[in-house]
């Protein structure tokens, strides 16, 4: 695959920086460099992120300066949880251009193992991201000088890209645009009318139920029914005084009949 990156930086500086091994290693995104390794290639963990999935791998890569304005980049690795292994080849050209140099860059290589079940599409964005955080890393090392502290922008890009992932919300403290539903009580609802109120106000005159309820108010045992439906003044003057003593006079009441006391 080719891919190009624009930096606004001169050729020299970076080529001062692609001649020190230990900036290379600044370089790579996702890469833990052993700490026994000052000089010669850079060895060291490579994490990478192809797609949904993350592969740790553990290698070294050599940088080579075929000319002032060309560089190749040869690395190899081996999965650090299976069998897998991968191969590249790099190939960088320093291209000068107006106000900075562009990097050209061709990339050649071989894997098995899990990256060889990734979908080709997947794979080539990976690696072309991988590519544009590294230019833009030598970029800023280049830029800064060696002596000067340079913010690793490889860092940020992964702790952004990592809490992207993760969350799904946003940063601690701001709003994330979502608004809270607010759920009314239903002893706020309005009570709705009973059905038949739209009928106290009508006209009732000319309906035929009505005339054949008039037909039947000469019943003459309708009184008497009443009046045998009414309890004896007895039994209601019982309750009466049933229901009119309080608890505690019926708590405290003596008992009677067989069990009164002697």
């Amino acid at each position: 695959m080719e891919h190009q990156v624009f930096v606004p930086v001169p050729a020299d500086d970076l080529r001062a920086v692609l001649r020190d091994p230990a900036l290379v290693a600044r370089c790579v995104p996702g890469l833990q460099q052993d700490a026994d390794a000052a000089s010669g290639p850079v060895s060291g963990r490579l994490k990478l992120r192809v797609g949904g999935h993350t592969v740790t791998y553990r290698g070294a890569l050599n940088v080579t300066e075929r000319d002032p304005d060309r560089f190749t980049v040869a690395g190899e690795g081996s999965e650090i949880r299976g069998s897998g292994a991968v191969k590249l080849v790099l190939g960088l050209l320093l291209t000068p251009a107006e106000d900075g140099t562009r990097l050209e860059f061709t990339a050649e290589g071989t894997a098995d193992g899990r990256a060889a079940g990734f979908p080709p599409e997947a794979t080539a964005t990976a690696v072309r991201r991988l590519l544009d955080r590294a230019a833009e890393q030598l970029a800023a090392l280049a830029a800064a000088g060696a002596e000067e502290p340079v913010t690793d922008v490889i860092a940020q890009a992964e702790e952004a890209e990592e809490a992207g992932a993760a969350g799904g919300g946003g940063p601690d403290g701001e709003d994330d645009g979502v608004t809270d539903e607010v759920t009314a009580s239903v002893f706020d609802t309005e009570v709705p009318p009973p059905s038949l109120e739209p009928f106290m106000d009508g006209d009732f005159e000319g309906l035929p139920e009505l005339d054949r309820i008039g037909e039947i108010g000469d019943i003459g045992d309708v009184d008497e029914f009443a009046a045998a439906a009414q309890p004896p003044a007895e039994a209601a003057h019982a309750r009466r005084t049933m229901i009119g003593r309080s608890a505690e006079e019926v708590d405290h009441a003596p008992p009677r009949g067989r069990y009164a006391p002697v």
